[in-house]
């Protein structure tokens, strides 16, 4: 069974997912930062690709994926670096990144580089949904490992419930119609969002991701959804922090600091 079925199997509340960008601030921290994020308790890791590119990121994402392409990191290295991570951590990875790197190396060695290494789902913001559906969803099932599919504020019911019906996984509702980046609070329509999403009763568990930066934003979104996703704050604390512990400790600070 895949992993992230698994988790939450076991746990549908409160659900922390942390983004990092591969190859930042250093090439080599991949797998130390996986690690530790798994030591201090985060719930799955989603894995950047970084790309030239990054349309859906903010300032913050878009400098990190610069600087780690300017480290050397490729998606052929990430891969080669998480060859092994399945003997040092147990909870769900996902690959998180654009399709021209994924056509590059191939959709189809990615999908079975993915199951080897014990890579559980890959976001692909954009990928369209048609060409999903007819290229990739065979490989998904091929492999096991799902595409999580993004939703905005604007995605209409009936393409959402098509998402729900055709992808697995999880849902990932983008809280807002912007790119990445720290916010610090949710405004009354994307709390209405939420609410909307949620009356649709979905088969798909959701987590919901862009703009939080605070125990506040995380425990609000936690009402809506399963959980939360963390990406810039992170990224931004990793570039900031001497260590990756110290950088992982302060998220987590930040992340419960009002009570969560």
């Amino acid at each position: 069974m895949n992993r992230i079925t698994e988790l939450f199997q076991r746990k549908d509340r409160n659900l922390l997912s942390v983004y990092f960008t591969a190859g930042y601030p250093v090439l080599e921290d991949t797998v130390e930062i996986i690690q530790m994020l798994e030591n201090r308790g985060v719930d799955l890791v989603e894995i950047g690709i970084p790309f030239s590119d990054p349309m859906a990121d903010g300032v913050v994402i878009q400098q990190s994926s610069t600087q780690a392409l300017k480290n050397g990191m490729t998606l052929p290295v990430l891969l080669e670096q998480l060859t092994s991570i399945r003997s040092r951590v147990e909870l769900p990875l996902l690959l998180m990144g654009y399709l021209n790197p994924m056509l590059r190396y191939g959709i189809e060695n990615l999908f079975r580089k993915g199951m080897e290494i014990g890579i559980d789902g890959m976001i692909i913001p954009d990928l369209p949904f048609q060409e999903y559906l007819e290229s990739v969803k065979p490989l998904c099932e091929k492999y096991d490992i799902p595409v999580i599919m993004l939703i905005t504020p604007e995605t209409s019911d009936e393409r959402i419930r098509l998402i729900d019906e055709y992808c697995g996984g999880f849902i990932y509702m983008v809280s807002s119609a912007s790119t990445t980046g720290v916010k610090d609070r949710f405004t009354a329509g994307q709390i209405e969002y939420f609410q909307r999403i949620d009356r649709l009763n979905l088969k798909n568990k959701r987590l919901i991701g862009f703009g939080i930066s605070n125990g506040e934003s995380l425990s609000t979104v936690c009402r809506y959804s399963s959980g939360a996703i963390i990406g810039s704050l992170f990224v931004k604390l990793l570039g900031t922090e001497p260590t990756v512990e110290e950088a992982v400790d302060h998220l987590l600070k930040i992340a419960h600091g009002d009570g969560l």
